[in-house]
C-alpha cells in the first residue's frame, strides 16, 4: 500500500502499520484472520469517509463530483485478502466476452475483435440484412449493484455459503460519512453498491452475459461474423461498458431493449442511453436506422470507434486514420496553453501526459512514421511557444 495514500476515518495511514509492524503486527494479524476465518464482527472498523472531488470548475450537483472512498487500513487488508483469493478462480467463472480485470486476459484483445467487426460493418454494402453495433454505457455502474442479485449470482456459480456470507458481510456492514473540508457529516448506511472489488462487479455483469448467451441460443438474437467460418460475436464487455452486435431489425432491437430492462430490474444496473451509441453497417436502410434508434432510445453515430479509443476506418479499403489521436493531444495542449507553465512544467506535461496518450493505440496498432513525426512536431511546437497560438523560433 502507498505509505501516505488515503488514510481512513481513524487517521492512521499505511505508513503507521508499516513502520510499527513489530509492535502492532500480531494484533492486526489476529484481527484480520478472525474476520476471515472465525466470523468476527468488524462493523466498527468498516467505516469509510467519502471525499468529493469536483469534475468541473463550477459543480452544481452531485453528478459533477467524483467520490473517493477512504477506508481504514484494517478493512483494506481484509478486502485485499478476499480479492486475492477470488482472483485465482474468477477466470473460470466469467464469460470470455469480458476482458477487464480478469487475470491472463487483455482488454486489447477485445479492442482488436471490436475493430475487426466494425471494419466488417463498414465494408458491408450489399445484402438484405443490415447489422448494428450498440455501445452501452452503464450509469454509475459500481454504485447500483443490488446485494440480493449479487448473492444469488454467486450461489448459482457454485461458491460456498460461508464464502458468500463473508463477501456480503464486507459490503453490507460498511458505514459512510461525507467529509467536506475536513468536517465529517452524519453517518449513513448504504443499501446497494460494491466497495469491495471490481471482481464483484464482474460477477454481476455475468448476469447480463448469461441473458445474451441464452437469447442467442434460443434464436432471439444473432451475432456478427467477420468471416463465413469465423465465430459469431454477440457481445463484448469492457468492465462497465458493453458492445452488443446483431442484426439491424426492429424485432431484434425490441427484444434487446426488453432484455436490458429485465437486467436493470434484477441487478439494479441502469443503462445510460444518453451516453450510449449505435452504429449500423453500410447496407442498412435509413428508415431502418431511424426506427431502430427510436426503439432503443440511443443516438446514431457514424464513428463509434472514438468511443473505444480506436482509430477511424476510412473508405472501403482497410485504411486507418489517427485523427482522433491528434485531436485529443491538441485539445489537451489548447487547455494547458492558457496556463503559465515554466519550461520544467511543460517538460513534465509533455512526458507524463502528452506522450502517454498514444500508448493505448500503440498496444494494438503500428503507428505510421508520418504520424509519429507529426506528433513530435506538435510536441516541439508546444515546447517552444511562449503563449497560446504564438509561434516561436525552435
Amino acid at each position: 500500500m502507498g505509505p501516505t495514500k488515503a488514510p481512513g476515518s481513524d487517521g492512521f495511514p499505511a505508513l503507521f502499520f508499516q513502520k510499527y509492524c513489530h509492535i502492532v503486527g500480531r494484533d492486526v494479524e489476529e484481527f484480520c484472520l478472525g474476520v476471515l476465518n472465525e466470523d468476527k464482527d468488524f462493523k466498527g472498523t468498516n467505516r469509510t469517509d467519502i471525499v468529493l472531488i469536483p469534475k468541473s470548475p463550477n459543480p452544481t450537483n452531485l453528478a459533477n463530483f467524483r467520490p473517493i472512498s477512504l477506508c481504514t487500513i484494517l478493512y483494506k487488508i481484509v478486502a485485499k485478502s478476499i480479492a486475492n483469493r477470488l482472483k485465482d478462480y474468477i477466470g473460470s467463472c466469467i464469460d470470455n466476452a469480458q476482458s477487464a480485470f480478469v487475470p491472463r486476459r487483455l482488454i486489447s484483445d477485445n479492442v482488436l475483435i471490436a475493430y475487426e467487426i466494425l471494419h466488417t460493418l463498414h465494408q458491408k454494402r450489399s445484402g438484405k440484412k443490415g447489422f448494428m453495433a450498440v455501445k452501452l454505457d452503464m450509469s454509475k455502474a459500481y454504485d447500483r449493484v443490488e446485494w440480493g442479485f449479487f448473492k444469488k449470482v454467486m450461489s448459482q456459480m457454485g461458491f460456498t455459503e460461508k464464502w458468500v456470507s463473508l463477501v456480503i458481510k464486507c459490503i453490507s456492514t460498511v458505514s459512510y460519512s461525507v467529509n467536506i473540508n475536513g468536517n465529517r457529516g452524519r453517518i449513513f448506511h448504504p443499501s446497494r453498491g460494491d466497495p469491495l472489488s471490481p471482481y464483484l462487479f464482474l460477477i454481476c455483469s455475468e448476469g447480463l452475459s448469461s441473458l445474451i448467451r441464452r437469447a442467442v441460443g434460443e434464436g432471439f438474437l444473432r451475432g456478427v461474423k467477420v468471416s463465413r467460418r469465423g465465430p459469431e460475436i454477440s457481445h463484448l464487455l469492457f468492465a462497465d461498458d458493453c458492445l452488443l452486435f446483431g442484426e439491424a431489425t426492429k424485432e431484434r432491437a425490441t427484444f434487446s431493449k426488453a432484455m436490458l430492462r429485465q437486467y436493470e430490474l434484477c441487478s439494479g444496473q441502469c443503462v445510460n442511453f444518453y451516453k450510449s451509441t449505435i452504429f449500423f453497417s453500410s447496407n442498412t436502410a435509413e428508415g431502418a436506422k431511424n426506427e431502430i434508434s427510436r426503439v432503443l432510445g440511443v443516438r446514431c453515430s457514424t464513428n463509434i470507434e472514438k468511443y473505444l479509443g480506436l482509430p477511424n476506418v476510412v473508405g472501403r479499403k482497410k485504411k486507418v486514420s489517427f485523427q482522433n489521436l491528434k485531436d485529443k493531444i491538441n485539445q489537451r495542449i489548447c487547455h494547458w496553453s492558457s496556463k503559465c507553465l515554466s519550461q520544467g512544467g511543460k517538460e513534465v506535461f509533455i512526458k507524463a501526459v502528452l506522450q502517454a496518450i498514444p500508448t493505448y493505440a500503440m498496444s494494438c496498432f503500428l503507428l505510421p512514421k508520418a504520424l509519429c513525426g507529426g506528433l513530435e512536431n506538435i510536441f516541439a511546437k508546444y515546447w517552444w511557444q511562449h503563449g497560446k497560438n504564438k509561434r516561436s523560433i525552435h
